[in-house]
């Protein structure tokens, strides 16, 4: 597992862990990298089969083994506890996590996740495989960022979209474990053990989500005991990338006083 530190170096820096999505790279983090600097020893990891970790997503564990691979990191580091943020399939990996080592998680950032995928979900990822199954790598990469971001933010941002294409046909993670890492997110589901995970969590939610729609994020916080909304108007999928500002700031707030709700 590779994986990166930022930010500040003493042993006993509180230190965040953050965690991808569906992509598995840690680079998606660079938008929050200098906000969390001043105040955090910061982990950023490329998940198992994807980026500089390399190596094959295992066929069946699904979350779990994803989870494990996070735990097998702590460890390394003699992390006694951490905070965790995660976007989709990351902040699955969190929940995982709360579940299973609450003793681990100090505060738990939850960005359009889910505890159970959503039917609309399930279409766009349908749609998203049918693309690589029949139209290939490049059809499938191209196609990526409409599921990220709002349409006007890839109009004003159009030379970026076309290096981030290059990059992601160049650094694929692979056809089997792309499959394997979409059919963990969908068969995910603690619905009914939400009611377990008792950590302080911040559920960051955008409306204008095209992937995962903001009611996700609404039972989120409704189920979850300490659960606190963060819910926005405007930002897409990815919107630390397209909001970085106010979801650093929204997020600092959260992780220095966990106060009740936040409006965007």
């Amino acid at each position: 597992m590779h994986f990166d530190v930022h930010g500040r170096t003493e042993a006993d820096a509180r230190t965040i862990i953050l965690s991808s999505g569906l992509g598995g790279s840690g680079g998606y983090w660079a938008p929050q990298i200098e906000a969390l600097s001043a105040e955090y020893r910061i982990l950023t990891y490329d998940h198992r089969g994807t980026g500089r970790s390399g190596g094959e997503v295992p066929e069946a564990a699904g979350i779990t083994a994803m989870a494990d691979d996070v735990l097998e990191i702590a460890d390394r580091l003699k992390l006694e506890r951490f905070d965790f943020m995660g976007h989709a399939l990351g902040g699955l990996i969190g929940l995982d996590i709360a579940l299973r080592r609450s003793d681990l998680i100090e505060r738990l950032v939850l960005v359009n996740a889910w505890s159970k995928a959503d039917p609309h979900s399930g279409r766009c990822f349908d749609v998203r495989i049918a693309l690589l199954e029949h139209a290939g790598v490049s059809a499938f990469v191209k196609a990526q960022p409409l599921f990220l971001y709002p349409a006007v933010w890839m109009s004003e941002n159009a030379e970026r979209m076309d290096a981030d294409e290059r990059h992601g046909v160049a650094t694929f993670q692979g056809k089997t474990n792309i499959l394997r890492r979409i059919a963990a997110l969908r068969a995910f589901d603690i619905d009914e053990r939400l009611s377990e995970i008792e950590i302080p969590t911040l559920v960051v939610g955008t409306r204008d989500d095209l992937l995962v729609p903001y009611t996700r994020s609404l039972r989120l916080a409704e189920r979850l005991p300490n659960g606190e909304l963060a819910l926005t108007d405007f930002g897409g999928h990815a919107v630390n990338v397209v909001q970085p500002d106010s979801f650093n700031d929204t997020v600092l707030r959260f992780l220095r006083a966990t106060p009740k709700t936040y409006e965007q």
